[in-house]
């Protein structure tokens, strides 16, 4: 998403990159793999070692943190920031806040008492691998270091560095963030009375939340003015609804190879999905209205058709994994 990276393109690259174009695709996975390595570089730094006391706990983190991921809320954190000019030293703590946030709910999420899963980004879930105890305490450790990444981040000012904690809070709590939706997945479970209103708020919440906030993060740490700050919201509120929506279609469609964890889970859990709702047509054709909703609210940060904000949207539609 940044003006930087679309408008000014690398050296050895055509100077029109045209949406859908081998240039384009190689463009959006250079920048991905740009912020991949810095953020991970940056986690590896900051979580103890494997072998640090109490080891257990170090190792159940590790394992979970540095599974094969897109780091994708990271990216989000890296591309607004740098579209309003903020350089990366000043994103990175706060973009590996996101993904420790994203990790302990992941960790979480397939724990018996929630979404009872034994696979997760490829390889067996934390409690699957340390025991239910181990994994509910690595989850709540990386949710904490997440608050102190942020908190201790002396590239920032203090007052961003509040404002910031308040804002990741938010999106990862109650009664609007990642809790919220998930309070709200849990009920909906085998109720055939979902509505698609119900299932919006539960995707904008379970999903879309900690996704938009780390755009706003990003557009935060660069000064951007309040009319920027929402324009980016509204692109990575749609990108997040999409997102959930593809991610719904995958868990029918692809395999557990494709996935990195177990397909077939949500209809198994009667869990409210759009494909339960609307069929597998009717959710394909809700990726076409969402991504169609996430190009007109990136045209509202004036970047042209073509560049990388409408790439990421596009494979996020079509994305197979």
């Amino acid at each position: 998403m940044t003006r930087r990276s679309f408008e000014e393109p690398a050296a050895d690259a055509p100077s029109e990159v045209s949406r859908g174009s081998g240039a384009a695709d190689d463009e959006a996975r250079a920048y991905s793999e740009r912020v991949r390595a810095s953020v991970e570089a940056a986690l590896d730094e900051l979580v103890p070692a494997e072998d640090a006391d109490p080891a257990s706990i170090h190792a159940a983190i590790r394992w979970s943190l540095f599974a094969p991921a897109k780091r994708f809320r990271p990216l989000l954190v890296f591309a607004a920031g740098e579209t309003f000019g903020a350089p990366a030293e000043r994103l990175v703590r706060t973009a590996c806040a996101y993904e420790l946030i994203h990790t302990y709910s992941l960790i979480h999420d397939d724990l018996p008492a929630m979404d009872d899963d034994d696979l997760r980004r490829g390889r067996p879930t934390c409690h699957v691998r340390f025991g239910e105890a181990v994994a509910i305490l690595a989850g709540d450790a990386l949710q904490a270091l997440a608050f102190q990444t942020v908190a201790e981040d002396e590239k920032l000012e203090a007052p961003l560095r509040v404002r910031l904690v308040a804002e990741l809070a938010r999106a990862a709590g109650s009664p609007r963030g990642m809790v919220a939706g998930q309070a709200h997945d849990l009920s909906a479970e085998s109720r055939a009375d979902v509505t698609g209103a119900e299932l919006e708020l539960i995707h904008r919440r379970k999903t879309g939340a900690l996704i938009a906030s780390a755009a706003r993060a990003g557009a935060l740490i660069a000064g951007a003015s309040a009319f920027e700050v929402e324009a980016v919201t509204r692109y990575a509120l749609d990108l997040g609804l999409l997102f959930q929506i593809t991610d719904d279609l995958l868990d029918v469609t692809a395999s557990a190879a494709d996935l990195g964890k177990t397909p077939g889970k949500d209809a198994r859990a009667g869990k409210a999905t759009l494909v339960a709702a609307l069929g597998l047509e009717g959710a394909r054709a809700e990726v076409r209205r969402r991504a169609a909703e996430s190009e007109e609210a990136a045209r509202g940060l004036d970047l042209a058709d073509g560049h990388l904000a409408f790439q990421w949207i596009e494979r996020l539609a079509t994305r197979r994994s």
